[in-house]
């Protein structure tokens, strides 16, 4: 959870949250989550997000995918690692590293205000 006292950006709040609420077995892409965070243009910024503050927030960064429903990452430890988490979940990923995103997509319904 994020305390309010954090100090962090309204737009890194919301990113955050919206992450910590992807279900299990469900993924979002970088965009989609930048979108549902008021910055449509911000997937880069998910990206720096998800690696600065996923240990520190207990982010579920393996459901966070590419716009093509492809595990983005380039190491191939790590590419194993977010492969195995998704297939924990039951998400079904090919050999190439991709997923059905009309499948697994999770699309959060209205904020709350």
């Amino acid at each position: 959870m994020i305390r309010e006292d954090e100090g962090l950006q309204p737009f890194t709040k919301r990113v955050i949250a919206i992450i910590q609420a992807i279900p299990e077995g469900r993924v979002m892409t970088y965009g989609q989550i930048a979108e549902a965070a008021g910055s449509p243009r911000g997937a880069r910024q998910v990206v720096r997000i998800l690696h600065a503050m996923s240990k520190e927030h207990g982010l579920p960064w393996h459901r966070v995918v590419n716009i093509r429903g492809e595990i983005a990452l380039q190491e191939e430890e790590a590419r194993w690692s977010q492969q195995a988490a998704l297939e924990s979940e039951g998400v079904v990923v090919d050999e190439r590293g991709r997923l059905d995103l009309d499948r697994y997509r999770h699309v959060p319904g209205p904020a709350r205000t």
